[in-house]
């Protein structure tokens, strides 16, 4: 299910980050940040109601100087917001009443065409009639709330939830969904290409080509899938002159239609480069489908180009695991998608991995293992006190999840918890899947292993 994006606009000084980090930083609201890519903090994720949605966090707009290519990048990482936003946060400043610079941003959201809450922001009294000068904006009834001390958010989140475009499921029958992901230049639209056999998505050494998220459909043995190509996950970009203004507003947007793009898939390709090992930013772009909880398989790309003797592939791959602990279970190809080289791999390897990802292990057989590991390294102790395992059950596939009932969760180290991991691997597989396990407390009355 494609996440709707909440963008926050506004002119400057109106309280806009204040309010992003209240909304993300409430205790009744689910959310994290991106993994690795946004250290800034100017994505993060959010739920509410069962809704969940990105938030996005946007710079003032403001009138632009010929001579501040700062506040041009700023000014169109803001306009981006509003188009690709499905709700506009349109936030003002109570005290300081309707501004001029106001109707400005106003006109702007109104040919924009897309939902708007209006948000009166910095209001500490909420008495009939308050900040009625906004109506003039045309946006109807505004959300009075205040930011810097956390009054009335609720009601702003109740507003966010009921004016989201209706959630539209996607068919658990259909196409198994694969996102194609990597930093720019590694070759992801080649490899699309390749994929399908025919020149459908534009090729370019020029790092960038690619701006969206493009599905592809196929049908490979039987079987339908969704390719959805995305736009190269750069680190963060700064802006330098008025030239790179445009590009780094596109870039900064493009990162987050990445993300959707692995939110919706079942498996995610991660693609690298074999001619450079394995650079910072491939391990963030690695730990998206990890923190997301998709399916992943690591593609090293151009291998094609890589000097190579009878063990290169073998040591290779013993580096990515070495610097990649957190994705071990994610099997790895070495493929050319230029020449074609075993590019015939990858989707039989999908199939295997989206099994997996779709993978339920009978309650018994679990427990049965769960017993086994449990003989063999008894559970910590601490304080005095011995960690016990009643009993265990998968409750979630796509990604597997596995919650254990124990007499207090405070006492599962997480090297025991990396341990009984391992033995689940090793007892059921789930390659190329991320696992989850969950322990809850439960009463003395449960049997013990």
């Amino acid at each position: 299910m494609k996440k709707a994006v909440v963008a926050i606009v506004g002119r400057p000084n109106v309280g806009k980050s204040t309010l992003f980090n209240r909304l993300t930083g409430r205790r009744v609201a689910i959310v994290e940040s991106i993994p690795g890519v946004t250290r800034d903090r100017l994505y993060a994720e959010g739920e509410w109601a069962g809704r969940r949605f990105f938030l996005v966090d946007t710079g003032g707009i403001a009138p632009v100087q010929p001579d501040d290519p700062i506040q041009q990048q700023v000014y169109e990482q803001a306009v981006l917001a509003v188009d690709e936003a499905d709700l506009i946060l349109f936030v003002v400043d109570g005290p300081a009443g309707l501004q001029a610079l106001d109707r400005e941003v106003a006109d702007i959201l109104r040919r924009a065409a897309k939902p708007v809450v209006l948000v009166v922001n910095k209001v500490d009294s909420f008495q009939p009639g308050w900040g009625a000068d906004f109506y003039a904006l045309g946006f109807g009834e505004p959300v009075l709330v205040s930011a810097e001390h956390a009054l009335n958010l609720d009601e702003l989140f109740e507003a966010i939830v009921s004016h989201l475009p209706p959630a539209v499921a996607e068919d658990e029958t259909a196409a198994v969904k694969v996102a194609i992901i990597g930093r720019p230049n590694v070759g992801k639209s080649s490899l699309v290409n390749a994929l399908l056999g025919e020149e459908r998505v534009i090729v370019s050494s020029v790092p960038g080509t690619t701006r969206d998220a493009v599905d592809t459909p196929l049908r490979f043995q039987e079987q339908d899938f969704l390719l959805i190509d995305t736009a190269g996950i750069r680190a963060r970009v700064r802006a330098r002159s008025r030239g790179h203004a445009s590009q780094g507003a596109v870039e900064y947007y493009s990162v987050l239609r990445a993300l959707q793009a692995v939110e919706r898939s079942d498996v995610t390709l991660v693609l690298l480069d074999a001619a450079e090992f394995l650079l910072e930013q491939d391990k963030k772009v690695a730990a998206i489908p990890h923190e997301a909880g998709r399916g992943t398989i690591l593609v090293v790309n151009k291998w094609d180009l890589a000097e190579k003797t009878s063990r290169t592939a073998q040591e290779y791959e013993r580096r990515l695991r070495m610097e990649m602990p957190f994705i071990r279970y994610a099997p790895a190809l070495f493929l050319s998608a230029r020449t074609g080289l075993r590019v015939g791999r990858v989707f039989p390897e999908v199939i295997r991995v989206a099994a997996e990802y779709s993978r339920r292990v009978p309650t018994g057989r679990l427990n049965q293992a769960l017993r086994e590991a449990v003989d063999r390294r008894h559970p910590p102790s601490r304080k005095g006190k011995t960690l016990k395992i009643y009993y265990a059950s998968q409750i979630q596939v796509k990604p597997p999840t596995i919650q254990f009932w124990v007499n207090n969760p405070e006492l599962v180290h997480f090297s025991y918890r990396r341990f009984l991991e391992n033995r689940i691997r090793e007892e059921f597989g789930f390659t190329g899947t991320p696992l989850r396990l969950f322990f809850r407390k439960r009463g003395r009355k449960a049997a013990e292993y």
